[in-house]
Order: structure tokens, then sequence, then C-alpha cells
């Protein structure tokens, strides 16, 4: 068996194909976040996106060190001032990171860690209509999610199975109106 961190460095492997990730390039866009992180609510973000980082690594299960060697940084010390909200990654890092972090659905994690890194590119793909195509696959993915991880759901029989589809989505349908109303200001 694999240790996990070669299993994560294989599968980081299709970033560096699609992208051609050069390492004075990443250095280079590093400097470049970090230093556009002035205002207070910049340096917020930046702290967030740290955390849902740390937590992503840790759902993975893997230390600073395996992620920093999965990834080909040659800085180790990035991920962890990452993780601190000291410094910003580089989208090309998000995309590397992504590919170790989100193994199952790299689409997610690039989304999780665009939106909390880079905004302006976030706001720039969603201005794209692309930003919207990519949060709806990410809810579809995380719905179905829902019904993988319960083993119970899949041994139902059809009947028991349309049964509990029929009330889940009367669930979900209230829920989502429950939102709607929350977010509109009305009881």
């Amino acid at each position: 068996m694999l240790p996990i961190d070669a299993i994560a460095r294989n599968l980081r492997g299709w970033a560096d194909t699609v992208l051609g990730i050069a390492v004075p390039a990443t250095d280079l866009a590093l400097g470049l976040a970090t230093a556009r992180a002035r205002t207070p609510g910049q340096k917020s973000a930046i702290a967030r996106a740290g955390a849902v980082l740390r937590r992503m690594r840790e759902a993975a299960g893997l230390t600073l060190e395996e992620l920093a060697r999965a990834v080909d940084l040659r800085e180790p010390d990035l991920i962890a001032n990452a993780e601190r909200g000291l410094v910003a990654l580089p989208f090309e890092v998000i995309l590397r990171l992504a590919g170790v972090l989100g193994r199952g659905d790299p689409l997610t994690s690039v989304m999780k860690l665009t939106r909390a890194y880079n905004p302006d590119l976030w706001k720039a793909l969603e201005d794209l209509g692309i930003g919207k195509l990519v949060v709806q696959a990410g809810r579809e993915r995380e719905l179905a999610n829902v019904y993988r991880g319960n083993d119970a759901a899949r041994r139902l029989s059809d009947e028991d199975f349309a049964a509990a589809l029929a009330f889940t989505r009367q669930a979900f349908d209230m829920a989502v109106a429950f939102r709607a109303a929350a977010a509109a200001g009305r009881p």
C-alpha cells in the first residue's frame, strides 16, 4: 500500500499536467498575492482562508510536511504560514492543493480555496457566469454525497427508497423555503 503522501502526489499530477505550473511563476504569484493584502478586510479573508485550508488538510489526514511534499513546494513553511493567515496562496498553489485535498472532488476544493484566497478571481469567474456553474456543480455533488455517505440508504428496497426520497424532497423544499424567508427578513 502506498503512503498517503505518495497517493496525494499522484492525485496532484492533473494540475501540473493541465497548467504546466512552474516554481518561479508560483513564487512570483505568491509575492503578489501576499502583497495585495493591505486592508483589514483582506487580511481577515486570508485568516479565514487559512482556517479552511487547515480543516481540509486535517480532514485528509495529512501533516503540514506531507502536504508540502505532495504539492512539491520548495518552502514547506508556506502551508503553515497560510494556515496561520499570514500569507495568501496564489491560484497555482490552490490548484495543486485541490488535487491533493479534494481527492474525489477537486472542483469543490478549488472553489472553496479560490473563494477564500482570491475573491477577485472568484468575482471575475462569477461575472463571466462560470462561477455559477461551478457552484451548482459543487452543490449537486454535495447533495449526492449525502446519499453516497449513507450505507443504509443503498440497502433500501425500491419502495422504501421512493418513500425516503419523497420525504427528503419535502424536507429539502421546507429548508429552502425557511432559508429564503430568513434571508428576506420574514419570520
